[in-house]
């Protein structure tokens, strides 16, 4: 079983291949550059790097969401892209799930913290030590609901996730159980951790694991803040004014590339 992973979820760009079983490569960064312009290299590295009959691969897996809509849109993009010039199946790996699995074989409970603004995060709670198992599947809510819920089952925990530095302090002060923070080189969304969870997945359940590569839809648990704003302004019947506001923007948004351009 050979499989390629595309990482593009949060801040990470990453890519990894998986050969039965056996992590063959991994490429990841971390940096002031977009997934756009970082991905793609990426893969044809990896690629190139591994020596790679992109014809002998079995599956592409990628982190579904939640995560930034943009990166999501831009892993999605990539995925199904060589999905359908290859015509393979991918396999999404909830993101969250992909997170919590970097830290398999723990006795603590795992708990991936990704800030998802708003007061919110995106998060779940899970069981790592043997297999990976999910006590509380993937949603946004507030910090507060997640201590309120990991205080009750009373168990050590370990955080990670982007969301770590952000609600830091507020963990310190409200949680009532033992806690971790994982280090850095395991706290953030990695592709190898996707692509050897979505090898287990597939020895569990076979082709069921199978997206079409047309078919895929990102996860996104929470709408984008344009869609949010359109319906704030369609209850308050200030559409137009959406509108013109949308318009100014991209104006001034154009003038400011074009002034970027001539210098």
């Amino acid at each position: 079983m050979k499989i390629l992973s595309i990482e593009a979820s949060g801040q990470v760009a990453g890519c990894a291949l998986v050969t039965d079983g056996v992590l063959t490569g991994e490429y990841s960064i971390n940096f002031k550059k977009t997934h756009s312009q970082t991905l793609v290299p990426m893969l044809e590295n990896l690629r190139r790097m591994t020596e790679l009959d992109l014809k002998t691969l079995d599956a592409v897996a990628l982190t579904e969401g939640p995560g930034s809509f943009t990166g999501l849109r831009i892993g999605a993009a990539t995925a199904k892209g060589i999905g359908l010039a290859l015509d393979l199946p991918l396999i999404p790996v909830p993101t969250v799930d992909s997170l919590a699995f970097n830290l398999f074989g723990t006795d603590a409970l795992v708990c991936p913290l990704m800030d998802a603004r708003r007061s919110q995060v995106y998060t779940g709670i899970y069981e790592e030590k043997t297999e990976p198992a999910c006590l509380l599947p993937a949603c946004a809510v507030p910090v507060s609901e997640v201590v309120s819920r990991l205080n009750s089952l009373g168990r050590e925990v370990i955080f990670l996730g982007d969301g770590v530095p952000v609600y830091r302090e507020q963990l310190r002060e409200e949680l009532r159980v033992p806690f971790l923070f994982a280090p850095a080189h395991l706290s953030l969304q990695r592709a190898a951790s996707t692509a050897v969870l979505a090898d287990l997945l597939y020895r569990k359940k076979g082709d069921a694991c199978y997206v079409n590569a047309d078919d895929f839809r990102p996860l996104y648990l929470r709408k984008s803040q344009a869609e949010r704003q359109r319906e704030e302004a369609e209850k308050a019947g200030e559409m137009e004014a959406l509108a013109a506001g949308r318009l100014v923007k991209e104006m001034a948004l154009k003038k400011e590339t074009m002034e970027e351009d001539a210098r």
